[in-house]
């Protein structure tokens, strides 16, 4: 089920769905929702829909591809490639996994999938400073082509990102970066370690005190306008973006995301009822790719649309 043409992990973030056309020519081929326009940088990801056909099925050279079914089509689906044969009738929830390297094959669908979401997940996540893990890099060979399976937490997070595609939120880069890190370490911890039979020791930290905790909230505050990244918050904290992850959620409550989107809501009530900027510039100040989401996002979070929080604040 392969969507586009591998490519660097940054590369044509904002372009539009890579080699639609080709994939046209082999069945009918719909996308749903892409991440190519949304600035994520922990990984990338399609929603489509695909018909009735056989497929030509490439690996990327340098991500590790994921298929998640995530509406429980029923349909049968079988894979083949040098060595390798797959039958399964798929569920919402079924797994496919792809290592990176050139691998080619062909998938053959037998009734219309709706609800396929493509993950790509760059390499760079295995590093045993972005894990907190003792690993040895290269035991990331042994993650190999995997025939269909079900695993329920990469599950959760496939359904995750499919969510954030179809509904984008305030601190939905945030989010990405976090499922990113949470992808590569339960692949590590499920997929890797039996395979190898090497042992994995997490890496000793020291805790969020006070004092880090305040310089990052105070970093986010002051940056609800900007970009805000977990690399860049946990290298103010002086952890990894893994641990930092876990580490903020146990020290305020809930994740960095959470936490992010709720001040940037409370940020967009203050720019909606101090001044005269537009939804537009508001909607892009605080990190959403259009109006539309913002909209979206907001009457969801406080019951009504922006414009009407504005009139009714002011009347």
């Amino acid at each position: 089920m392969e969507i586009r043409q591998e490519q660097q992990a940054d590369a044509g973030r904002n372009e539009s769905w890579p080699y639609h056309d080709f994939w046209g020519k082999h069945g009918p081929v719909n996308l749903a929702s892409t991440s190519s326009n949304r600035g994520w940088s922990g990984l990338s990801a399609q929603l489509c829909s695909v018909g009735k056909a056989v497929f030509p099925w490439k690996t990327p050279q340098s991500e590790i591809r994921m298929c998640v079914d995530v509406r429980g089509n029923k349909s049968f689906i079988e894979r083949r490639a040098p060595g390798i044969e797959s039958r399964i009738v798929v569920r919402r929830g079924t797994v496919w996994l792809s290592p990176a390297g050139l691998q080619e094959g062909s998938i053959d669908i037998a009734e219309d999938m709706s609800g396929v979401l493509h993950i790509y997940l760059p390499l760079s996540h295995f590093s045993p400073g972005n894990l907190d893990i003792n690993i040895d890099r290269s035991v990331v060979g042994a993650l190999g082509y995997e025939s269909a399976f079900e695993d329920p937490l990469l599950a959760e997070i496939g359904c995750a990102v499919a969510s954030e595609l179809e509904a984008e939120t305030s601190a939905g880069s945030l989010l990405i970066e976090g499922l990113a890190s949470s992808l590569a370490a339960r692949l590590v911890q499920k997929h890797i370690r039996h395979s190898t039979g090497q042992a994995i020791f997490p890496l000793a930290r020291g805790a969020l005190d006070r004092r880090r905790l305040q310089r990052v909230l105070d970093y986010i505050e002051t940056n609800l306008e900007g970009d805000l990244t977990l690399d860049l918050m946990a290298s103010i904290a002086c952890l990894s973006r893994y641990h930092f992850s876990r580490a903020f959620k146990q020290a305020v409550g809930q994740p960095p995301h959470r936490y992010v989107s709720a001040r940037r809501l409370d940020r967009a009530k203050a720019l909606l009822t101090q001044g005269e900027r537009s939804l537009a510039d508001i909607a892009l100040a605080l990190s959403f790719s259009d109006q539309a989401s913002f909209t979206r996002a907001f009457r969801q979070a406080t019951g009504h649309a922006p414009g009407q929080f504005r009139q009714v604040f002011r009347s």
